[in-house]
């Protein structure tokens, strides 16, 4: 542990979870997401100290502590050692982005205790990201649209209508390095229209503001990709949620929860958490959560950092 007289630089980063993703799949050749962000947040603290590029990090945090040595690595800070804290609501191997939301957390924390403004760069964080494993685009502002293998899309559709996501965890877990390394390129061309009508409507959605759009469009998302990865119970998350308001259902493509979305109507979204409880056969956990835009911040910085300016694409 250093010695508080030895950090060079310190900061905090948070970066959000995600309810799955409003669209996933493959058009053109380039595989893709959408990202459902929430209000629920990853944070990592990074202490840089003179070294040789050591990452001390949690036992159980291989791929953040992977992010901080590519992130002191990009700006040329072997002589550096860095100590990594992590702090998480988000379960793991649910689909709710908490790798992705550490990851992109320690790199901006790693960053900023570098001296670099960070924030101005999420493009950067997503592209150091995906080096560690197949992200999320939640390090992007808004809801953004990703090519979550190789990076080749990377964009900005707008920011999201008032909205929230009630989050249904049925237990279980998927191994997204496992499964993004299986190749369904077959399956996803068959469904690429399935995938342009969904993105078709989200991206309406988006731009009009219209929350029923973008329930349609999530909804054809989850159900085109029960064709590859089936998830017994969204037929009666679906009829729940045409009972109980809601506008739609999304899913997690590479994950095991599924959420119910609404207008931002709490007292809906309380009603859909209690009828779930009643309901839902196996259900494990609920989150009834409001959907946000996206983005990494950077929320305390301490120490006598240098300036630098190697955030450049």
């Amino acid at each position: 542990m250093a010695h508080r007289a030895d950090i060079i630089g310190k900061a905090t980063a948070r970066a959000p979870g995600s309810c799955g993703e409003l669209v996933q799949g493959m058009l053109h050749g380039d595989y893709f997401l959408v990202s459902c962000p929430i209000d629920l947040y990853s944070s990592a603290t990074v202490a840089v100290t003179p070294g040789s590029g050591r990452v001390n990090a949690p036992v159980d945090a291989p791929k953040s502590r992977q992010a901080v040595s590519l992130t002191l690595s990009l700006f040329g800070r072997d002589d550096l050692d860095a100590q990594l804290s992590l702090s998480s609501p988000l379960p793991r191997g649910k689909g709710m982005a908490s790798s992705t939301a550490d990851v992109s957390a320690a790199i901006a924390a790693t960053a900023a205790a570098l001296g670099t403004d960070v924030d101005k760069s999420p493009t950067e964080i997503a592209r150091l990201a995906l080096q560690v494993e197949p992200s999320d685009g939640i390090m992007l502002p808004g809801i953004a649209m990703l090519d979550h293998k190789q990076g080749n899309i990377a964009k900005t559709l707008g920011s999201p209508p008032p909205m929230r996501v009630v989050v249904l965890d049925f237990g279980g877990d998927v191994d997204t390095l496992a499964f993004n390394g299986v190749n369904r390129d077959g399956a996803l061309n068959r469904l690429r229209t399935d995938f342009e009508e969904a993105l078709r409507l989200v991206e309406q959605g988006i731009r009009s503001g219209s929350a029923e759009d973008i329930g349609a469009g999530a909804t054809r998302s989850a159900i085109a990709n029960q064709q590859l990865l089936y998830k017994p119970q969204l037929e009666t998350v679906m009829r729940l949620a045409d009972d109980v308001g809601a506008v739609g259902v999304n899913a997690a493509h590479s994950g095991t929860v599924l959420g119910m979305l609404f207008e931002d109507d709490n007292a809906l979204a309380e009603n859909a958490v209690s009828r779930a409880w009643e309901s839902l056969f196996g259900i494990e956990r609920i989150y009834n959560r409001r959907i946000v835009g996206g983005g990494v911040t950077t929320i305390e910085t301490s120490g006598k950092q240098e300036e630098a300016t190697l955030w450049q694409r």
